[in-house]
């Protein structure tokens, strides 16, 4: 078995991290709390360090297959962190020969107009979309020129077990799905959109990085036909036995006022496009060449909800 590093340890570094250690590879996660207070988990080691800040020890890295880069700063600070840590992962790379797997998402491409390819140009012109798109380019260039070896795999909106923190099927929406509560919307509900099941995203984090024909280029994460946020909660309220729940959209007056005390919202007005229209990815190319597939939509809402109603028990 290998040695892999992750960078972060939020729903998609940890996902990737025990989908390895339960593979028997060794894992060595990289963080700035250096895992403290987390349970110790077989197969994986944490290790404290702030990647802004420079490069990462070399020990850490040495001897590792690949690096699979799924950290991320805090969504209002993107545009000033993302570059040091991009660079700090490619010199991890470029010194160790490990295989540098990124973890991106589709906001580099902006809006247009039908289905999402991995062929379309990245023409962001929001600057978090501008600042992921260069980040990739960056990395891409590097590969060219032989000094790494990279992939890259595109996910849109996480959804899942173990996604908590926002996320427009997460925090937001499931406590309250749970209890048979309205949920709020960002857009416009019946609007069909593609989710990224998190347990498929990091199947497909690890399956690239072994696969040399997929180095080079990035691919989007296997996913299901898209589902509009009002069909989505329809399903998981159904799952979970409080079914009809009512989908209220957020009124543009209302995001405005909730974005001058939320950084959080405020950052969201870029993406707006995402939710007022189709937004739908195809998969076919990722599809095509490689094994990893798309979990079916009710395995999704079934381990979603059951996830879920764990984290919700009160403790015995």
């Amino acid at each position: 078995m290998s040695l892999h590093v992750v960078m972060g340890f939020g729903p998609a570094g940890a996902a990737t991290a025990r989908l390895l250690a339960g593979q028997g590879h060794s894992v060595r996660v990289v963080t700035r709390s250096g895992g403290s207070g987390r349970p110790a988990e077989p197969g994986i080691e944490h290790f404290a360090l702030d990647a802004r800040d420079g490069r990462l020890p070399p020990g850490v890295a040495r001897g590792a297959a690949a690096i699979h880069q799924c950290a991320a700063p805090p969504y209002h600070r993107w545009v000033r962190d993302w570059p040091p840590l991009i660079s700090s992962v490619c010199a991890a790379a470029e010194e160790t020969g490990a295989v540098l797997v990124m973890l991106g998402n589709l906001y580099g491409y902006g809006p247009v107009v039908g289905p999402l390819t991995e062929g379309l140009p990245l023409a962001a012109t929001g600057a978090k979309g501008r600042v992921r798109a260069a980040g990739w380019e960056a990395v891409r260039t590097l590969h060219e020129e032989g000094r790494v070896r990279a992939v890259e795999v595109r996910a849109s909106d996480f959804f899942g077990p173990g996604v908590t923190d926002g996320g427009h099927l997460a925090g937001r929406v499931m406590p309250r799905l749970l209890r048979g509560k309205p949920v709020s919307t960002l857009g416009d509900p019946d609007a069909p959109h593609s989710w990224s099941y998190l347990p498929d995203v990091a199947r497909a984090l690890v399956e690239v990085a072994g696969e040399e024909r997929a180095w080079g280029r990035a691919w989007h994460v296997p996913t299901e036909p898209a589902l509009s946020v009002r069909e989505m909660v329809d399903l998981l309220a159904a799952r979970a036995g409080t079914a009809p729940v009512a989908v209220r959209r957020l009124p543009p007056a209302v995001l405005g006022a909730v974005g001058l005390f939320s950084p959080l919202i405020r950052e969201l007005k870029e993406i707006r496009y995402q939710f007022d229209r189709l937004f739908v990815v195809d998969s076919t190319a990722y599809e095509a060449e490689f094994a990893v597939r798309a979990t079916p939509v009710a395995e999704q809402v079934e381990e979603t909800v059951d996830w879920w109603r764990e984290r919700s028990a009160p403790a015995r």
